[in-house]
């Protein structure tokens, strides 16, 4: 009896564990794994070794961050995105708004633990994700690109001081990375919009491709390989490499132009995740070789 009994809690515990995984799961290639390889990049004590504590600090606040967002509008998502935790049954929204709250401490005390530039990036991710959610600054296109760009920074500085020795800081050419990614993504960042472009159009979410369709697509072939070329002369990236991430760049922008079904954009979605992700490789190149 006693090992049923301790086989059935310890399903239970691994559907709860599995619940709270699936709350950021969509986010693990877009988020996780580019602003840790980031941190890893940008951090002035490089130790291949701290990259556990970088994802833990990034996940635990892309945590709070989805489920504060998933508890706006279930309905929406039982429609566009049954598989997610609440629509699927595996929590219900009262719960799921317990844990939300929940999370705002947890998270700013793992924060204290790695010193002040992470509790600053925590506690405006914090108020920020408040912004964002309960009080709706997601519905204007131009608004949720600023507010997920300034989120991008939080995540990043935090990341990268988590990246470092306990008490660690981010140096001047650490804040240049934080501010070149931001500006990136938030000129980019539409590249995640366009598969979601009719659903966003029925619910009357403003994003930049439902507001400027074509001008979205025209910008992304355009703005990928120029930023492309801008971070390689800014990081000092070799001749080849330069060229290389420039193609690269520009395939992946021309994608969005002459494929637009929602297959097409989910896959240069992807491909534009492993653009973002190979940016963020670009401030190791420059410690690595010309860094203190």
């Amino acid at each position: 009896m006693f090992p049923q009994s301790l086989l059935v809690r310890a399903d239970s515990i691994a559907r709860h564990l599995e619940t709270v995984f699936l709350f950021t799961k969509n986010d693990i290639r877009t988020t996780l794994v580019p602003f840790t390889i980031f941190a890893l990049s940008a951090t002035p004590k490089h130790d291949p070794t701290r990259a556990w504590h970088a994802a833990l600090w990034i996940w635990f606040h892309l945590l709070q961050f989805n489920i504060a967002n998933q508890i706006q509008d279930p309905e929406e998502d039982r429609k566009n995105k049954p598989s997610r935790p609440i629509p699927a049954g595996r929590i219900s929204v009262d719960s799921a708004a317990d844990m939300r709250w929940v999370m705002v401490p947890v998270c700013l005390l793992l924060s204290l633990w790695y010193g002040t530039q992470a509790l600053l990036a925590s506690t405006v991710f914090a108020v920020l994700t408040i912004w964002y959610n309960e009080l709706h600054g997601d519905k204007m296109g131009l608004s949720k690109n600023v507010l997920t760009a300034i989120f991008c920074g939080c995540l990043e500085v935090g990341g990268t001081v988590a990246a470092g020795s306990r008490n660690s800081y981010i140096d001047k050419a650490g804040f240049l990375a934080v501010a070149l990614s931001s500006t990136v993504f938030a000129t980019t960042l539409h590249a995640q919009d366009f598969k979601d472009e009719e659903g966003d159009r029925l619910t009357g979410r403003r994003t930049l491709p439902t507001i400027f369709p074509k001008a979205a697509r025209f910008s992304m072939m355009l703005g990928i390989p120029l930023w492309s070329f801008g971070l390689s002369r800014i990081w000092k990236i070799d001749s080849l490499s330069t060229t290389v991430f420039v193609i690269y760049g520009a395939f992946v922008g021309t994608r969005f132009v002459m494929y637009n079904t929602v297959d097409a954009d989910k896959q240069s979605c992807k491909f534009y995740s492993l653009w973002y992700s190979l940016g963020h490789l670009l401030p190791g190149y420059w410690r690595f070789f010309y860094g203190a």
